[in-house]
């Protein structure tokens, strides 16, 4: 196991430089010049020579991307061009800090819904309410999100339902205005972790040792949740372990829809103003949180498996 971990830690690297440099290239794409989106259009043209030197952008594309890789050993992300030379690192911690408060919550909703719909439809397969559920699912996963979102809007304003922010998290701490953005990012994977929690239950349902809990006399909802659902855990991990990932990178469509200010919101102003050192600096953050979560779910995996295991 420990080689294991050694091996995958290394791969790290080569993963985040491969990133960097890739995204890098394509931001260099993105017609528009910098220095014209922070000093608009008026800009002199002195202080367009001025930004120009002061961005290092008079100088060879592979000396610029040098000056963003020799910060990262020590946390040196760069100054953002639109926020006033802030640092990147100080941008991207506040806009996290944000996110995880609206991706925790989503995430506890989508566990705790999608399990629960999910377990319920597999122990009442073939009726009723095993095809209502499918089918709410269903509209689920087809929904885009952001109809999701703006349809909660038009309700709770029609309903006077007190939860709206205009300004997302620069409201101060209050969890209602975490409601309807929490709902909206999880609604779809509610819909899938439900059908994949169903789906695993009712694939291992005929399984020889389930026959063999029973035999022995046990409950039902013994047999369930200690053997039948510990045995369908392997998909379920790797959907809960990608949802959870998904949340802390930033849901763009979701914090735009809000106005809340998080990774995803952060990202989509940067772009707007190409403000390359931020992106580079949210992308960095976000391959290795990807990198991180998925690492910690194949750990997960020989926890619910005992069979599974790792070795250099």
């Amino acid at each position: 196991m420990m080689g294991y971990i050694g091996r995958r830690l290394l791969q790290v690297i080569p993963t985040l430089l491969g990133v960097i440099v890739v995204t890098f290239f394509l931001m260099r794409m993105i017609p528009g010049d910098p220095t014209t989106m922070s000093g608009g259009q008026t800009i002199t043209e002195e202080t367009r020579t001025r930004l120009r030197k002061e961005w290092h952008l008079d100088q060879p594309a592979y000396v610029q991307l040098w000056y963003f890789v020799k910060g990262i050993p020590t946390g040196d992300l760069g100054m953002s061009w639109k926020y006033s030379n802030t640092p990147v690192r100080e941008l991207i911690a506040d806009a996290f800090v944000n996110t995880l408060k609206l991706g925790t919550a989503a995430f506890i909703l989508s566990l705790v819904l999608g399990l629960s719909l999910g377990i319920l439809a597999a122990l009442l397969k073939d009726t009723w309410v095993d095809r209502t559920i499918l089918a709410v699912a269903l509209i689920g996963i087809s929904t885009p999100v952001f109809v999701v979102g703006i349809g909660l809007i038009i309700l709770a304003v029609s309903v006077g339902f007190k939860c709206i922010s205009g300004t997302g998290a620069d409201e101060g701490i209050d969890f209602r205005y975490l409601i309807l953005p929490a709902v909206t990012l999880g609604s779809r994977s509610i819909a899938y972790l439900c059908r994949m929690t169903r789906s695993s239950i009712v694939e291992v349902a005929n399984a020889d040792f389930l026959r063999t809990a029973r035999a022995k006399g046990l409950t039902k909802l013994k047999v369930v949740f200690k053997h039948q659902l510990r045995n369908a855990m392997i998909p379920i991990t790797t959907v809960i372990g990608l949802n959870f990932a998904d949340y802390l990178t930033g849901a763009i469509l979701t914090e735009t829809v809000f106005q809340w200010p998080g990774i995803g919101f952060l990202v989509r102003k940067s772009i707007e103003a190409r403000d390359i050192p931020t992106i580079m600096g949210v992308v960095l953050f976000v391959t290795f949180l990807f990198v991180l979560i998925n690492f910690v779910v194949d750990i997960l995996y020989a926890m619910f498996d005992p069979r599974i295991r790792y070795s250099s």
